[in-house]
């Protein structure tokens, strides 16, 4: 079973960007897919950003369109999510995703990593 290991939450000013990683413990691993998650204190997990893995297609949020970034590593087997101009709402546990058998079935987290935007 593969693991997905996020790193690079933290603490951030409103406006500001962090940049969150996530890399897979296998090198060999070819997910459908794999995105972000985020879950704001007391609300139900949200999506936040997806990247096709074949067709490198990328899909976000209303919330995040034209602020958030998602790519790709295939070397490493990660994906990234640049964050710019942060707002408050933007604090939460923030997850990767990846989708090893269909595209949108999402069936292998990481462990979460935590995001807070001081206003």
């Amino acid at each position: 079973q593969v693991q997905l290991v996020e790193s690079g939450g933290g603490l951030v000013q409103a406006g500001g960007s962090l940049r969150l990683s996530c890399a897979a413990s296998r090198r060999t691993f070819s997910p459908q897919s794999m995105g972000w998650f985020r879950q704001p204190p007391g609300k139900e997990r949200e999506f936040v950003a997806a990247i096709i893995w074949g067709a490198r297609d990328s899909r976000y949020a209303e919330s995040v369109k034209g602020r958030f970034t998602i790519s790709r590593d295939n070397v490493r087997s990660a994906v990234t999510l640049q964050m710019n101009s942060l707002k408050s709402e933007d604090s939460a546990v923030y997850y990767c995703a990846a989708a090893t058998r269909r595209a949108d079935l999402w069936d292998t987290w990481g462990q979460g990593t935590q995001v807070t935007v001081s206003s």
